[in-house]
């Protein structure tokens, strides 16, 4: 049987490749803690496909409230992702709070409620992803200032294109992410959202959104001088961002029928942002 460091490594392997890889390019000594992080993200992020209703889904979410709390740390000691989480952040110092914030931002996904504003949107990306760069970063940092502005934007350019990748799955299940004030700013009808109808008001929408990405790299990328390097394998997952908005530029572009980077030029374009910071931002 896979320890616990094994088994988190091997959830995120094969639910989030991009973190696995970028993980890879840390130092060994922090790789473990990085995997109970991310397979915790895991976790959470699948409890939706998981559970399938609402009510299996918040009981789910609110065990592992618990678990942060402190309130089943026997079931927590027996659930291999629980029990490296919670020796990761014993041993780096870290409070549980953000993480719980990322549990009740994911409370949204339970539900079929459309995301009704850019803000609200920009909103869910910080909680739902600053807590991962935040703490990954604070892991690799060892005592060098964590620089907020950089992660925040970076947060929301990752769940912003992440909503964009997954237009397909959401629309199949009735979810709305793309925010309703931007919906209405082009006249898109929710239906034929549902129905997989890629129309121009659609297509005027999902350029809108792919400018918003960019807005927030662009100010991740005026950030970046003052990054501490040894914090960059957090990150590198932001490598594939611009690239993929370049296939959604293009003509022949389909919202539903949208297939993500082939697995070799993800790995290419995270190798190369390792070995240059610059590569994080399309460069």
């Amino acid at each position: 049987m896979p320890n616990n460091a094994e088994y988190c490594a091997d959830v995120v392997r094969q639910a989030d490749r991009d973190r696995y890889l970028a993980t890879l390019f840390a130092p060994a000594r922090h790789r473990d803690a990085l995997f109970s992080l991310y397979a915790f993200n895991v976790e959470i992020a699948q409890v939706r496909d998981k559970a399938r209703e609402p009510m299996p889904g918040e009981i789910r979410l609110q065990w592992w409230r618990e678990v942060l709390a402190g309130e089943r740390q026997g079931e927590a000691a027996a659930h291999p992702v629980a029990a490296a989480l919670m020796d990761t952040l014993r041993r780096y110092g870290f409070v549980a709070a953000p993480l719980l914030e990322l549990i009740d931002a994911r409370t949204f996904d339970l539900y079929d409620e459309p995301m009704a504003t850019v803000g609200e949107l920009e909103l869910y990306g910080i909680q739902t992803q600053s807590p991962l760069f935040a703490m990954a970063a604070g892991i690799l940092a060892e005592g060098a200032p964590l620089p907020e502005a950089f992660t925040l934007d970076a947060s929301v350019a990752m769940a912003l294109a992440k909503v964009l990748a997954e237009l397909r799955r959401h629309a199949s299940r009735r979810q709305l992410y793309v925010p309703l004030d931007m919906l209405d700013r082009h006249s898109v009808y929710r239906e034929d959202i549902f129905a997989g109808q890629p129309t121009a008001p659609l297509r005027a929408a999902l350029t809108e959104m792919r400018g918003l990405v960019r807005e927030h790299l662009a100010k991740a990328r005026g950030s970046l001088r003052g990054v501490p390097p040894q914090i960059l394998p957090a990150f590198l997952p932001l490598a594939l961002i611009e690239p993929t908005l370049r296939r959604m530029d293009r003509a022949d572009y389909g919202p539903f029928k949208f297939q993500p980077l082939p697995a070799w030029r993800r790995q290419w374009l995270i190798w190369r942002a390792a070995r240059n910071p610059a590569g994080l931002f399309g460069g």
